[in-house]
């Protein structure tokens, strides 16, 4: 695996990070940055199934192993598929005590992480060989940080979606793409604002708001008033995402989507610090008051930062952002 205590250009390496949407985009580029510092490897990132279909033909892995927490007899299972393949070098991008597990459980004998005050679960630290402690603040930045510690190289951060395919109709006329839900409430946008956002992107832009979300939907997007409701799944978002002008998002996947292919739009902020985990690439003008408080405790009451962020300053920012944006050239599939 070593020679004099450098890295092998060849080694068998898995890369750990299961989930969540926008966390899978954010660990992209440093999964690339392995693949450029160490093309002769072969690399297999292990993620929870729900999310596979963002990595599907991704060219900068070898495979993509989904992980089966149906029981603990599925997941033992999967950790027993892991360590049959005999992986040199185990990188865990989430930092988690499940992730960190599965590091340990690869029986890799090289297990990467992060030092344990840049862990949320700190007990994860006990299962790597080693860990670094990142300098960076963006979530990406610190992740190439680790790529680069584990033999990445890269010059700048690159990512790769599938083209995804149609789902449910979508306007004929342009769009802008909104995704009204957030992991947790105290990310998402009041529920009444969408409609005025319709109402205004309609009046002064000529532009259709299309709300999307998971089957069975449709009634509670339509509900939001003058909205194009779609409803679909992964490969139907990827699809309206690349259809859609602009996109409207909040702290959650679809936006980091975006900003992944390099959509331009407007995200709106509040508990969250987008320092740390906005979108990137800089294709999306992010709203955020001043004095919204941060905190990353998974809350479903709704948050007055949010509140504060209005219909009309999300309209006056995306005239801003569309009338300076220029087509991002990072290289997507």
């Amino acid at each position: 695996m070593f020679a004099n205590g450098t890295m092998s250009d060849s080694l068998r390496i898995l890369v750990i990070r299961l989930g969540a949407m926008g966390d899978i985009f954010h660990t992209m580029p440093a999964v690339a940055s392995l693949r450029q510092g160490l093309p002769a490897s072969e690399i297999t990132w292990v993620v929870e199934k729900k999310w596979l279909p963002i990595l599907e033909g991704c060219p900068i892995v070898n495979q993509v192993v989904t992980l089966d927490r149906t029981s603990f007899r599925t997941v033992a299972a999967s950790i027993g598929r892991l360590r049959a393949a005999s992986f040199d070098l185990a990188v865990d991008f989430q930092g988690l005590l499940k992730s960190a597990l599965i590091a340990f459980g690869s029986g890799a004998g090289k297990r990467m992480g992060y030092t344990r005050d840049h862990l949320r679960e700190p007990l994860a630290g006990l299962f790597y060989t080693e860990a670094h402690a990142p300098k960076s603040v963006h979530m990406v930045d610190k992740h190439l940080e680790l790529a680069a510690v584990a033999g990445g190289r890269t010059t700048k951060p690159k990512f790769y979606l599938p083209e995804g395919r149609a789902e449910g109709p979508l306007p004929p006329e342009p769009f802008v793409l909104s995704c009204p839900q957030a992991g947790w409430g105290a990310k998402q946008w009041p529920a009444s604002y969408y409609g005025e956002l319709g109402d205004l992107l309609k009046d002064e832009m000529g532009l259709t708001l299309v709300l999307n979300g998971p089957p069975g939907a449709e009634d509670q997007l339509r509900a939001m008033g003058s909205v194009h409701a779609h409803c679909s799944g992964l490969p139907g978002l990827i699809h309206a995402t690349r259809r859609a002008v602009a996109v409207v998002g909040l702290d959650s996947g679809p936006v980091h989507m975006a900003a992944a292919i390099g959509k331009p739009g407007v995200a709106i902020f509040g508990p969250t610090d987008p320092s740390r985990n906005g979108p990137y690439g800089g294709t999306i003008s992010v709203l955020r008051t001043p004095d919204a408080e941060t905190t990353y405790k998974r809350g479903e009451k709704e948050n007055t930062a949010m509140r504060s962020i209005t219909p009309r300053m999300v309209v006056d920012e995306l005239k801003r952002c569309l009338t300076t944006y220029s087509p991002n050239p990072t290289p997507t599939r």
